[in-house]
């Protein structure tokens, strides 16, 4: 997850895509169209992405599709390294299994073309669940949408998202692994994490993210299975058509693990922006325990290393929500005395996580 280019000239960089797809269409470039070029806001702290209608004529025929352009950030970025070239990789894996995603069309690694890699897929048409409001206090989830429904949003995400830990990874996603950071994957994210922390941030600012690495060092679970796991499992990155999930996005944190930890993000995430926010949970949504028991139903897999992973997904949540914080004051949102990059949903929930395996 990076941040959104706030200088990006919008028209000449459609005037660049026009001329880079012409030729891939196998088309004259006057033939080519792109509409409706735009960066969403709802996008909010994500990696730099971009919405646009491309109309093509051929034969006497008009084509018009919706696509969408992933691009590494140019700028202030979330994480220390950023690999879009990866991302389009997993998705492009992923394609042909149950795990519903973006059909990626193109992938530039050329950075001439937009002055960084990036690729396109299809823009697949829906509603997103929103973190900014969040959507347990407004937004169509809490207005349009009875008990009954919200439950049914709520497991068939969750269903879609269990969905990943069944894939068969072994020769397919074994490029995830960084063996050069430790001998399995739990410690190669740990050894990422600790690396993250001390690249960007200050720890004398944020004690509770050193107690958290702490913690994990020292607690590593002995049962370590290994699944794909999706990374930045919740419902604010997956499109819903109607009450169905069609596409899980933000494959930027993807890996391979234990897959409890997609569990354990999926559920800590909706921690934060509820008791982290001090806003209470929507009617209808399932509780912690009934989704700990679905997964388990589902996957088979053992959840006893919950309450770690719980605490890892909010090490590093707190760590995503300090670099916001940083990046806040960079562009004067808020003023250098703010707190916010060390108090927020989530390192309050991070503290009383910390509390509860103590």
């Amino acid at each position: 997850m990076g941040f959104a280019d706030e200088e990006r000239d919008l028209d000449e960089t459609a005037r660049k895509l026009v001329a880079w797809l012409a030729p891939k269409l196998s088309l004259p470039r006057d033939s080519v169209r792109i509409e409706n070029l735009e960066a969403p806001l709802s996008t909010g702290f994500s990696s730099d992405t971009l919405l646009f209608d491309l109309t093509c004529a051929k034969d006497g025929k008009t084509h018009e599709e919706g696509l969408v352009a992933r691009l590494e950030p140019e700028e202030y970025v979330m994480f220390p390294t950023y690999d879009i070239a990866l991302q389009a990789r997993v998705l492009q894996g992923l394609e042909k299994t149950p795990v519903p995603v973006p059909k990626v069309r193109w992938f530039e690694p050329d950075v001439s073309v937009l002055g960084v890699p990036f690729y396109i897929m299809e823009r697949v048409e829906g509603r997103i669940p929103s973190d900014h409001p969040p959507m347990h206090d407004e937004g169509w989830i809490a207005e349009e949408l009875s008990e009954s429904e919200r439950e049914r949003l709520w497991w068939n995400g969750f269903d879609a998202m269990c969905e990943v830990h069944g894939i068969s990874w072994q020769g397919h996603f074994d490029f995830l692994l960084e063996p050069e950071r430790g001998e399995t994957p739990l410690e190669q994210q740990l050894d990422y994490y600790q690396g993250y922390f001390r690249w960007g941030m200050a720890a004398s600012r944020h004690p509770d993210i050193v107690k958290a690495l702490e913690y994990l060092e020292a607690n590593k679970p002995k049962k370590q299975p290994l699944a794909l796991c999706w990374g930045d499992s919740r419902l604010a990155n997956q499109v819903f058509d109607g009450l169905e999930c069609v596409a899980l996005l933000d494959w930027e944190m993807v890996r391979l693990g234990d897959p409890v930890q997609d569990l354990a993000w999926w559920l800590a995430s909706d921690r934060c922006f509820t008791e982290g926010l001090e806003l209470e949970r929507l009617a209808g949504f399932p509780s912690a325990a009934e989704t700990i028991a679905r997964w388990t139903e589902i996957t088979g897999f053992d959840v006893s290393s919950f309450d770690y992973y719980t605490v890892l997904a909010l090490t590093r949540f707190s760590m995503q929500m300090a670099r916001v914080g940083q990046y806040m004051k960079k562009i004067e949102i808020i003023d250098e005395e703010n707190e916010f990059d060390a108090e927020n949903l989530a390192s309050v929930t991070l503290r009383r996580a910390l509390a509860e395996v103590r």
